[in-house]
């Protein structure tokens, strides 16, 4: 029997470059300026909609700090931008997206070879489809910051526009590397130094080493002291509900109880299974403990996300894991399924394909039956690993340009892994066309991000 395998296409470099410039004419570049809305957009349906799925219970704080700052907003309505987008100019050129490409889901974290990376750090909504809406999505976020911190409109302006040229400008350097040059580019502490420049030794400067401080210092044993205490000699995760509940607050008599440990045992198994052999070997060398429900984030909050503490050679030699729910991505409904039975499995192999290293306990699960009875996915990584995140609320003015020459540079690198970087250069070109037209975009939908905080804040009162 033949076994038939889609074949791959290998165009030339010259042909790469004419598919972009053959792009321009499907959606010129000046035209990522425009923003049309959909008639009859609703944006406090949409999110209603949205928490049909979530526990009930820890809705109203997902609202509470929604609601908190347009910016807090928009960091939980990637779903509302999808459907905007959808309608706007698209390039035809695809990559991997994140899918919720926000300033503030990137941040620091430990390498496998223990080095301090920058990278992408949230992949929930993670599909491929065109590059811009990532960029788009990324730019507007410093707009919507920008006004929260009071920023003139010319400084707003100069974020977005840094944004966006830092990515071009990536993009075409990226273009004319080898593809391993590619593969093996990150964002470490040597080039964000480089990025950075003279203001290195700067209070901008500092606020990023200190970020860095601050993300070394969170691991699981911080992750130990924080979330747990002592009971029968053995940690076990601290009762601080809702934001942190263990699992054996919801069973009720102790039958129950192993009738739940061993189904979570099972679980463990079989994300072990998604694991590499040699992460395999490493985790059999820990043993389950613990599991608690912990709220996370803003457009998580209600999600079913879990916490397992696992301990090693002794008490103090810790392992914790976070289990958090994969749903359908907010992009599908407008670019298509994935192709994976498993959206945790989605998650994972997005991640790691955007990711210049990610976590080694990178994995994913499907739970057929959970606490409410239906089947749901998961994917699992270390909760806490060198994790940290740059404070645009309270970063140094002079530090936010920086920052979003790094966050350009990333998403850039990022898409260039999966999409055709040569393509993609010669589509934005070297003038700043696009960079100007994007920002328009941003001043635009920015107007419109408020417009809905404002909105659904008034629909809660």
């Amino acid at each position: 029997m033949r076994i038939s395998t889609p074949r791959v296409t290998h165009p030339t470099a010259a042909e790469r470059v004419a598919i972009g410039k053959a792009a321009r004419a499907k959606a010129p570049r000046t035209s990522h300026g425009e923003l049309e809305l959909a008639a009859g957009r609703d944006p406090v349906a949409l999110i209603e909609r949205e928490d049909q799925g979530r526990l009930a219970d820890l809705v109203p704080i997902r609202h509470e700090r929604m609601c908190a700052t347009p910016f807090t907003f928009y960091r939980g309505t990637a779903s509302l931008m999808a459907g905007d987008l959808a309608s706007s100019p698209q390039s035809g050129l695809q990559a991997q997206l994140c899918g919720d490409a926000h300033l503030s889901n990137f941040g620091a974290y430990a390498s496998p070879d223990r080095a301090l990376v920058f990278d992408l750090n949230d992949f929930d909504e993670t599909l491929r489809g065109p590059f811009e809406w990532d960029l788009k999505r990324l730019a507007v976020s410093f707009e919507v910051a920008g006004r929260d911190r009071q920023l003139k409109p010319d400084a707003r302006r100069a974020l977005a526009l840094a944004t966006v040229r830092s990515y071009r400008q990536t993009m075409i350097e990226l273009a004319a590397l080898p593809n391993l040059g590619v593969w093996y580019s990150r964002m470490d502490a040597a080039r964000m130094t480089e990025m950075l420049g003279k203001l290195r030794d700067t209070k901008a400067g500092r606020a990023f080493q200190e970020a860095g401080a601050k993300a070394r210092a969170k691991d699981s044993a911080r992750a130990l002291g924080r979330l747990t205490e002592i009971v029968d000699g053995e940690p076990r995760f601290v009762s601080k509900p809702p934001l942190i509940v263990p699992v054996d607050e919801f069973v009720t008599d102790d039958a129950e109880r192993r009738e739940l440990e061993e189904t979570i045992r099972e679980l463990l198994r079989r994300y072990r299974r998604t694991l590499q052999g040699d992460r395999r070997v490493l985790l059999e060398q820990y043993r389950y403990v613990d599991l608690a429900h912990k709220v996370v984030g803003v457009g998580s909050v209600g999600t079913r996300c879990w916490i397992a503490l696992l301990l090693g050679r002794d008490p103090s030699d810790a392992l914790v894991l976070q289990i958090k729910e994969a749903s359908e991505s907010a992009l599908e409904p407008f670019l298509g399924r994935a192709g994976f039975t498993n959206h945790g499995q989605r998650v994972v192999v997005g991640q790691r394909l955007m990711q210049a290293s990610s976590d080694i306990f990178l994995g994913w699960v499907r739970n057929p039956a959970g606490l409410d009875g239906n089947q749901r996915d998961f994917y699992v990584r270390q909760l806490w690993d060198w994790k940290g995140g740059f404070e645009i609320e309270t970063a140094p003015a002079a530090a936010l340009e920086p920052y979003a020459l790094i966050c350009g540079w990333t998403l850039a690198r990022a898409h260039a892994r999966s999409g055709d970087r040569i393509a993609m250069a010669s589509y934005l070109g070297k003038s700043d066309v696009f960079d100007r037209a994007v920002a328009d975009f941003a001043s635009a939908y920015a107007d419109v991000a408020e417009a809905d905080h404002r909105a659904f804040s008034a629909s809660r009162q």
